[in-house]
């Protein structure tokens, strides 16, 4: 079992920065990915960044060039630098941990870009 605690969330103005944690505990171990998705009030969850335990980051064309993802050394956080930020970026973050084919999620920061 994996569990997961987001963290950073809140209020930002448009072209503002956020950066959002994700604190994982429990069974972490092997190949795995992590990485954020967003969900928007009265829309889907979509991709917002992954990356893998080889530190390979795939982004959502909408973020590419505005958000950074990167893991620490020991792999048991993640982190979502939000930079730019516009009044479309205003969703729930949720963080993901894959692994085995298990998927383990949290329970959600918002954020709200605003001005």
């Amino acid at each position: 079992q994996v569990q997961l605690v987001e963290s950073g969330g809140g209020l930002a103005q448009p072209g503002g920065s956020l950066k959002l944690s994700c604190a994982a505990s429990g069974s972490i171990f092997g190949i795995n990915t992590m990485g954020w998705y967003r969900q928007a009030p009265g829309k889907q969850r979509e991709l917002v960044a992954t990356i893998t335990s080889g530190h390979n980051t795939n982004y959502a064309d909408s973020v590419k060039g505005r958000f950074t993802i990167s893991r620490d050394f020991a792999r048991t956080m993640v982190y979502l630098q939000m930079n730019s930020l516009k009044p479309e970026d205003t969703a729930v973050y949720y963080c993901l941990y894959t692994v085995a084919g298990m998927d383990y999620w949290g329970k959600g920061t918002l954020v709200t870009v605003s001005s």
